[in-house]
């Protein structure tokens, strides 16, 4: 088995791990392997080739629809363009209770001390922070997230805030870095929209999952209520307007907007739930189903 040394914990597989950097400075060829954190043994990564196959394929990037490499450039553009209101942004348009919402996914992933947590499409490392005092000394988070500039924001924040059982890894939620069933559980926050392709992602969120290893997806999702809904879509078109005023760009925030209309409703992400191989899938929906939670266990 490949084994990768993260921090003081140990990950089965590999990973591409960031040195802090400088606040402001740019993460551009700043993330290279840590060696004294890393060793890498046999395979680095056989499962890699359906990667490749994805990248061929055509996806949603909000209302377009455009290459997977297209979409893996866009999507890097989007969070570039705003990693540093990202936080700030996330507080205005969720009116703040996308922290309560992290809170019950993090609470629905019944961690234990000592557990190894994936914490995919962590970004600025919110569910990270939740989720390492469940662990304790022996657990273990990893942090991954594709975006080098939203990762190393995350790390640096982690950071002082004390958190010390947290390994960041940059990594593309299609081909993960690391072997079989090494994690205990995989939360992914708001970020499944943004997977170029799902259905890879969620099969890879399967792989690395041990034996009853419970996955747990909040996302966007769709109201159930038509007046509800229709109040709701007048709130969202003011977000590009709120994200030029607040980040400095509307692009970034039409394009959330569109991806959540492009996201499958909760009934048919719970079914690629399934179809990944995931059992006793759950759905909870927070706000009406303006948000919404799928947990399966592998």
């Amino acid at each position: 088995m490949d084994t990768t040394h993260v921090g003081d914990g140990l990950v089965p597989g590999v990973g591409r791990h960031l040195p802090r950097t400088a606040p402001g400075s740019s993460t551009e060829g700043k993330l290279a392997a840590r060696t004294s954190d890393v060793k890498v043994t046999g395979d680095r990564a056989p499962w890699r080739g359906r990667l490749y196959e994805t990248m061929d394929k055509t996806v949603d990037f909000g209302a377009e629809r455009v290459t997977a490499a297209e979409k893996t450039r866009r999507v890097g553009g989007v969070f570039d363009a705003v990693v540093d209101r990202y936080d700030a942004m996330n507080d205005i348009m969720s009116l703040g209770t996308h922290r309560l919402f992290k809170r019950m996914a993090v609470e629905m992933a019944r961690l234990r001390p000592g557990k190894q947590v994936l914490d995919l499409a962590g970004g600025t490392g919110d569910i990270s922070a939740l989720t390492a005092p469940f662990l304790g000394q022996q657990g273990q988070v990893v942090l991954a997230d594709i975006n080098g500039a939203m990762l190393a924001r995350g790390r640096d924040r982690l950071l002082d805030e004390g958190v010390a059982n947290v390994s960041p890894v940059q990594a593309r939620a299609e081909a993960l870095p690391f072997a079989d069933a090494c994690f205990d559980a995989v939360i992914v926050a708001f970020g499944v929209r943004n997977f170029t392709d799902k259905e890879a992602g969620l099969e890879e969120m399967y792989r690395v999952l041990r034996t009853g290893g419970m996955a747990v997806v909040l996302e966007f999702s769709q109201v159930q209520n038509p007046l509800l809904a229709k109040a709701y879509d007048a709130f969202r078109a003011t977000w590009p307007i709120i994200g030029t005023a607040v980040a400095g760009a509307a692009a970034p925030y039409r394009y959330l907007v569109e991806s959540i209309d492009r996201h499958p409703d909760q009934g048919a992400f719970r079914l690629m739930m399934v179809d990944a191989g995931f059992e006793e899938v759950e759905v909870s929906n927070l706000a009406g189903g303006a948000a919404a939670i799928h947990r399966g266990v592998k």
